[in-house]
């Protein structure tokens, strides 16, 4: 049952790493993508570009099926690393690097599966690889969906603890409040208004609403990102304040987060939404959830477990699809100290093949 060896596994996720793929950098996008499907040779690859954005989806045969089965998803972009930590080493069972865990080493796997089994399979199995999830997916997954990629299974090497099963991820809100006031020297406030009192006041009133929970818990929350004012001076009333939120909402409160917001700011303050996500949730008995579960104690003996993800991923673009978030071991995405346990991507892979060769997946 062991494979891609573990030897493919690290060689093709160090070549990944070594390539600083960030948003900043669109050849670095190009020459990642370039990489990877140097070993897909022998699968049809298509190729998409979106403003710029590249990405490719491989399956067996030249014309791509009306719907697969399943899509193995995966993201190659990063976000931005210090120098040496695209100089990933091995630590012990560590695999450390920008991207090790969020997601190039999973990205390995599913490419090595997908090589080694897409040609053996009773149903068609799609390989996406995309470019752009670390800033929204629109231009890489959401277009190839666009352009009639679609699946009753994606299954996407996101990180999850311990080998769980994300089964449902949380939509977002990024909202832009700006207050504005009255302009007055600072030595008589009484002639003016305060355009940060006015948005204190308000940060008052919206936490109440979403409230920060003490501990991880799967409700609806607000992180306050930013404040700031044009008024740089100590002397001076501000008649302008612009606040920043970050909500991650559960997908019963879509509605009233909007209503919240809004019920919230006085006549002459705006707002804007610069980023308005779908939530994502797939339903526990689904089959392939089932399929995904049974491969996980076949391979580990341990009892799958199934989760909510705080974070968005390319998931929410599939809106039919059965969505699955399965990563390897590993920890700290985002951080200086990213890495993936090589011996937990063998476990990974495994379960991952287990799940592919299931011959309860039909279309």
């Amino acid at each position: 049952m062991r494979s891609p060896y573990i030897s493919e596994v690290i060689s093709l996720t160090h070549d990944l790493i070594a390539i600083p793929s960030v948003k900043e950098s669109p050849k670095a996008l190009g020459d990642v993508l370039s990489v990877a499907q140097k070993t897909l040779k022998g699968f049809h690859v298509e190729t998409f570009s979106d403003q710029g954005v590249p990405s490719l989806l491989a399956y067996v045969g030249k014309t791509r099926p009306k719907k697969f089965a399943v899509i193995l998803n995966a993201h190659l972009d990063v976000v931005p690393g210090k120098k040496d930590q695209y100089a990933p080493k091995i630590v012990g069972d560590k695999l450390i690097g920008r991207g090790a865990y969020d997601m190039k080493a999973a990205a390995a796997v599913e490419i090595l599966l997908f090589k080694e089994l897409a040609e053996k399979l009773n149903y068609p199995l799609g390989l996406q690889l995309v470019t752009d999830e670390e800033v929204g997916g629109h231009h890489g997954t959401l277009f190839q969906v666009n352009k009639g990629v679609d699946a009753q299974s994606v299954l996407v090497g996101e990180t999850s603890s311990n080998l769980t099963i994300g089964i449902r991820s949380k939509g977002i809100v990024w909202a832009q409040i700006t207050f504005h006031g009255k302009v007055a020297h600072g030595a008589y406030p009484w002639n003016g208004e305060n355009a940060l009192w006015k948005a204190h006041q308000f940060l008052q009133k919206i936490q109440t609403k979403f409230a920060v929970p003490k501990t991880e818990v799967w409700k609806t929350t607000m992180n306050l990102a930013r404040i700031e004012t044009p008024n740089n001076t100590f002397n001076k009333v501000p008649d302008e304040a612009t606040v920043m939120l970050d909500i991650r909402y559960v997908p019963e409160d879509k509605e009233r987060v909007k209503k919240d917001l809004e019920s919230s700011i006085e006549n002459g303050d705006t707002i804007s939404y610069n980023t308005i996500e779908p939530s994502h949730e797939t339903p526990s008995d689904n089959s392939f959830v089932t399929l995904l579960a049974d491969a996980v104690t076949q391979i580990t003996g341990q009892k799958a477990q199934i989760v909510g993800k705080h974070g968005g991923s390319d998931l929410r673009h599939f809106t039919d699809a059965a969505g699955l978030e399965f990563g390897p071991v590993g920890s700290g995405p985002h951080t200086d100290d990213e890495w993936v346990s090589i011996s937990g991507l063998q476990t990974y892979a495994d379960i991952v093949k287990t799940f592919l060769l299931s011959k309860k997946i039909t279309l």
